[in-house]
């Protein structure tokens, strides 16, 4: 009897992930050296954060601009320069962080889902027009995954109806509509420095905006509401204290001279992953539209279940048994899911606004249904500038492997 064992078939993907090299380097330890035989490691007109801020503008041309300790900060400001009273909304993504909404939420303000279009992942301009209300101050367009949101039918209904264009750029570094970074077609721009994003310091964040009416008050919203040009400590309203450091400011400014070849080779690859997709049947790949430059924070793609024989959990574990690093869905569910949101428990257990009657608003009602279908059949890949062509056609192959063995 023969007792010669099969053969071990090698996955289609026979590397892992191609980590990133170190991601500070002589440029950042330059600026730290420097640093350290400062005098003081203030922000304000310290010689990081003045080289952080030139550095920023290089990028993104914004006449007032704020340095933070994290991009939910940099919201948080933009929300707070609004003034919002007790009750008033703010439209915004129901796929997410936390951080888009937190500030919303402390300045007393409304959280208003809207659905999403179902290849970009973004904002659905018809869906936002659905939700406006006479009590909208503003819309938070959030450029999710490096891919911008449709910023021309956004700056459109911001117009007719008077409101305020929040761009909530954590996630979408580099990225550009129709040619114009993100950050630049609203009336505030908000990034982050978060560890986990293309370039960092840890955590930190920038907000900006072009508006004289909001930006001659900007760094009060992030700092106590002191008048730092004055010199004078008399606070007319609350702010909380946001302020960056100088050791931060430090290592983002030299993050910054690398964003530009971080961000290009990002898109190559997403572009490479997304053009050997598009043929496969049961799998969608994101849509970026002509113009736009979709920078791949990470790599977001849906399933067409009805065309499978496969769950996406089995999907994605035949993907893994190929090399290839996947997970099953992005957050857990839309954020007006999430229990705080639920049991509306903002505050010890309350929400004033509600509760004395300046919303009506009830999240356990709150539906928004290609969201939910988003978030029922997305697949994420992690995507970075490390990837080399090879590698990208390594993995599409292994999807295209898959998805034929799962195919109806």
């Amino acid at each position: 009897m023969s007792t010669a064992q099969p053969p071990v078939l090698k996955p289609i993907v026979d590397e892992p992930v191609p980590p990133l090299s170190i991601r500070w380097g002589d440029a950042e330890l330059t600026r730290l050296t420097a640093m350290v035989k400062q005098r003081s490691l203030f922000y304000w007109k310290g010689p990081q954060t003045e080289a952080l801020l030139n550095e920023f503008r290089h990028h993104y041309a914004l006449k007032y601009v704020f340095p933070c300790s994290s991009g939910t900060a940099a919201l948080h400001i933009a929300v707070a320069a609004l003034r919002l009273k007790p009750g008033e909304e703010v439209i915004v993504s129901p796929i997410t962080d936390m951080g888009s909404v937190i500030g919303i939420l402390y300045q007393q303000g409304v959280p208003v889902f809207t659905d999403l279009d179902p290849r970009t992942y973004n904002m659905d301009p018809d869906a936002i027009r659905k939700v406006i209300t006479p009590k909208t101050r503003a819309i938070m367009a959030v450029h999710l995954a490096g891919n911008s949101c449709d910023m021309t039918a956004i700056g459109a209904l911001a117009k007719e109806h008077n409101l305020v264009v929040i761009e909530d750029c954590a996630q979408s570094w580099g990225a550009k509509y129709q040619g114009t970074p993100v950050g630049l077609m609203g009336d505030f721009g908000c990034y982050s420095f978060n560890d986990f994003k293309h370039v960092s310091c840890g955590d930190g964040g920038m907000v900006g905006t072009n508006r004289d009416d909001f930006g001659l008050g900007l760094s009060k919203w992030g700092d106590k509401c002191y008048d730092r040009v004055a010199g004078t400590r008399d606070p007319e309203e609350l702010a909380p204290n946001y302020r960056m450091s100088e050791p931060l400011a430090a290592i983002g400014a030299a993050q910054l001279t690398k964003l530009e070849s971080i961000v290009a080779r990002r898109n190559h690859a997403g572009a490479r992953l997304t053009a050997k997709l598009a043929d496969i049947p049961g799998v969608l790949p994101p849509v970026t539209h002509p113009g736009n430059t979709h920078t791949y924070w990470f790599y977001l793609m849906r399933l067409d279940l009805n065309a499978l024989k496969v769950t996406r959990a089995e999907f994605v574990d035949s993907l893994k048994s190929q090399g290839v690093s996947a997970s099953a869905g992005y957050i857990p569910m839309a954020v007006y899911r999430y229990k705080v949101f639920q049991n509306h428990n903002f505050f010890g257990g309350t929400w004033p606004a509600r509760d004395f009657g300046a919303t009506t608003m009830d999240y356990t009602k709150v539906c928004c249904p290609v969201a939910e279908a988003i978030l029922e059949d997305c697949v994420v890949m992690p995507l970075n500038e490390a990837m080399s062509d090879g590698y990208i056609d390594k993995v599409a192959l292994a999807i295209r492997h898959v998805a034929k063995n799962c195919a109806k």
